[in-house]
C-alpha cells in the first residue's frame, strides 16, 4: 500500500524520552511515566498503561480547583504510555518554563502540562460580567506547558512606554507579571447608539509581552459562567 498519507512525518515513532513533545502542528505527544493532567476530553489516542481520571476538587497539590477559568474541566493521565492530545484541529506549541518564570494562560487554550509545574486560578480585576468573567490559571514552576491557539497567534511586546490592548475575547496568555485591568475605548454615548462592538479591552503594562490569537472566541469557545 502506498501514499503520502504514510510520510515519516505522518507516522507515531516510539518516545524517546518521558514528556510531551509536539506530534505536529495540531496535536501534542506525552509519553507518560507517572501522571500528566490535560483538559478532559482532548486526549485523542493512547497506547499502553493508562488511565483517565476526571478530578472533582483539584488535582494534588497543584491544583486548587477543578476548573480553570472558562469552565474547562481537567483530568489526570496516570500510568506508562503515550497519549495524543489536541482540540478542534487547534495549533499547538509547547512551552518550557523554568524557575522563576510566571505565565498566565486563558483556561480555555491549556491542552496538557507536566505535573511539576504549579497551578493557580486568578480572576481579572474587574473583568466580572463584562470582561465575560475572565478567569486565567498561571503556572510557575519547571516543566512544559502544550497550549492551543486557533490560528497562527500574535505576540505582542509590552513596555512600560507602550501598554497593549487587547480584545478578552482574542487574549490567549501573558507574562505574569504585567499589571492588568479593563479599558474602556468608546464613549457612553456611542455605545447607547448601537456601539462599535469594541467597548472594552484588557490593558497590560509593564514589562513582558501578550499572547493573541487571530480571532475572537465564539459563545460555545469561550463557556459559560
Amino acid at each position: 500500500m502506498r501514499s503520502d498519507l504514510f510520510a515519516t512525518e505522518n507516522t507515531a515513532q516510539p518516545a524517546e524520552r518521558p514528556g510531551m513533545t509536539l506530534q505536529n502542528a495540531k496535536s501534542i505527544k506525552y509519553a507518560v511515566s507517572g501522571e500528566c493532567y490535560a483538559r478532559q476530553g482532548a486526549m485523542i489516542a493512547y497506547r499502553g498503561s493508562l488511565q483517565f481520571e476526571v478530578k472533582g476538587q483539584g488535582v494534588g497539590k497543584f491544583l486548587k480547583r477543578a476548573l480553570t477559568g472558562e469552565g474547562l474541566p481537567l483530568m489526570s493521565v496516570r500510568g506508562q504510555g503515550e497519549a495524543w492530545f489536541a482540540h478542534e484541529a487547534a495549533n499547538c506549541f509547547v512551552i518550557d518554563l523554568d524557575q522563576g518564570d510566571a505565565l498566565t494562560i486563558n483556561g480555555r487554550n491549556v491542552l496538557v502540562f507536566d505535573p511539576s509545574l504549579s497551578y493557580e486560578i486568578r480572576t481579572i480585576k474587574g473583568a466580572g460580567m463584562v470582561g465575560g468573567g475572565l478567569f486565567n490559571s498561571v503556572f510557575t514552576g519547571q516543566g512544559r506547558l502544550g497550549i492551543i491557539c486557533e490560528g497562527n497567534p500574535i505576540i505582542i511586546p509590552v513596555t512600560p512606554q507602550a501598554p497593549v490592548y487587547v480584545d478578552t475575547d482574542a487574549v490567549v496568555g501573558w507574562t505574569a507579571a504585567l499589571q492588568t485591568s479593563l479599558h474602556r475605548s468608546q464613549s457612553f454615548g456611542s455605545m447607547l447608539r448601537g456601539g462599535s462592538g469594541e467597548a472594552v479591552q484588557l490593558a497590560l503594562q509593564g514589562e513582558g509581552f501578550v499572547i493573541v490569537r487571530p480571532s475572537e472566541a465564539s459563545p460555545q469557545q469561550s463557556g459559560a459562567h
